[in-house]
């Protein structure tokens, strides 16, 4: 049976690349079939990959399924465009009012902060206790699992010493469960993750049971009585490369912090002054703003370069190591006030070329008065 989508979501056109059939809206209401409502909560930064993850799969049941999209309002996404949110995405607001027959939480990479210091925590602790009675049964996975267990049963999470990255083999240890009815007595899966839950916290709540765990992952699946609810530490739903494109990112994100730590402390280490630290750390922090408007920076580079040209040229040498020295100083007096580089070049190329405060004004104002002056006084001279 097919998945409904909304009209126009990315994800369509990949699953039917797959051989996945995928029912838009305007086909599904015509048909007189009372379909699964899923609504899935989507914390994760790349939304439109992890769409078609979910799709993907609820896609291969037999059922036909309802999909519907919800972001937090009290987070701005910084990877997903705020068209894609309007056009496909609802937030708790339009939906605290119907009942769904399953919600899925997301993983988000947030981890590594104290639950209660996440931007959408009281959001999402609303939307927990909303399912409690709106949803027949909910699905937690990685992060969004612990953030489940934690709010609804006080077990926290622990940091793991390292981070715990790859494929590992897990064992079903309740075969009675529905939830693992049809996997074999080993499987695989990816785990991504910094943090964990312990086994003997678990252990300890009487209303969870274990369904599956892994000696090198530890608890995989944990779930209460019935299915209510339902805890995933890993990522089953990840793609073939999923893992390799965080591993990807994962090693720039560490040579660039490796950088700009051991720049950033040799700065602080040469200089007392910390402006040109700041800078610094914030044009790595920042490289998009040099990438947004790169050819308006082309331009400002030019002009810098033509006046010093034009210096060499009519004043030689001595008064352009002045205007070097004086441009130096210029921007370093504008990181002081502001440490993002682009803007000092801004406001500098502004001042010099566009106020009569610059090139075009003391210069201009020296011509056309005494220069000239110059002039036709020589000229009565010959």
């Amino acid at each position: 049976m097919p998945i409904m989508i909304p009209n126009g979501l990315p994800a369509a056109a990949t699953l039917a690349e797959e051989n996945i059939f995928v029912m838009n809206e305007t086909r599904a209401v015509t048909q007189d079939i009372r379909p699964l409502q899923i609504l899935v909560l989507n914390l994760m930064p790349t939304k439109i990959a992890t769409e078609t993850q979910l799709s993907r799969l609820l896609g291969n049941t037999p059922l036909q399924v309802e999909l519907e999209l919800i972001h937090t309002d009290s987070h701005e996404s910084k990877n997903t465009s705020r068209e894609h949110l309007l056009k496909f995405y609802q937030t708790f607001e339009d939906v605290k009012d119907r009942w769904f027959d399953g919600l899925i939480i997301t993983g988000a990479p947030v981890e590594q902060m104290p639950f209660e210091q996440v931007e959408y925590w009281p959001e999402l602790c609303r939307i927990m206790e909303w399912s409690r009675t709106h949803v027949h049964s909910t699905f937690h996975i990685c992060w969004g699992a612990q953030a489940g267990l934690y709010y609804h049963y006080g077990i926290n999470k622990t940091d793991l010493p390292e981070k715990l990255f790859g494929v590992y083999p897990h064992r079903v240890e309740r075969r009675s469960s529905m939830l693992m009815r049809g996997f074999d007595d080993v499987f695989m899966v990816p785990h991504s993750r910094h943090t964990t839950v312990r086994r003997e916290d678990i252990e300890r709540c009487s209303k969870l049971k274990i369904l599956a765990s892994s000696e090198q992952a530890g608890v995989y699946a944990m779930a209460t009585e019935g299915g209510r609810q339902i805890f995933i530490t890993g990522h089953s739903e990840y793609d073939a490369r999923t893992l390799e494109a965080e591993y990807l990112a994962d090693s720039t994100r560490t040579s660039r912090e490796k950088l700009l730590d051991f720049v950033g402390q040799s700065l602080r280490i040469s200089s007392s002054d910390p402006v040109l630290y700041k800078a610094f750390i914030h044009a790595m922090k920042y490289p998009e703003q040099g990438a947004l408007q790169r050819n308006e920076h082309r331009i400002y580079f030019r002009v810098l370069l033509e006046l010093v040209e034009l210096c060499r040229r009519c004043v030689g040498l001595p008064i352009l190591v002045v205007l070097g020295l004086l441009l130096i100083y210029t921007f370093y007096n504008q990181l002081s006030w502001d440490p993002s580089f682009y803007k000092a070049l801004k406001n500098i190329v502004y001042k010099l070329f566009y106020t009569t405060s610059g090139v075009i004004g003391t210069p201009v104002s020296v011509c056309y008065t005494y220069i000239v002056l110059f002039i036709i006084f020589g000229a009565f001279l010959e």
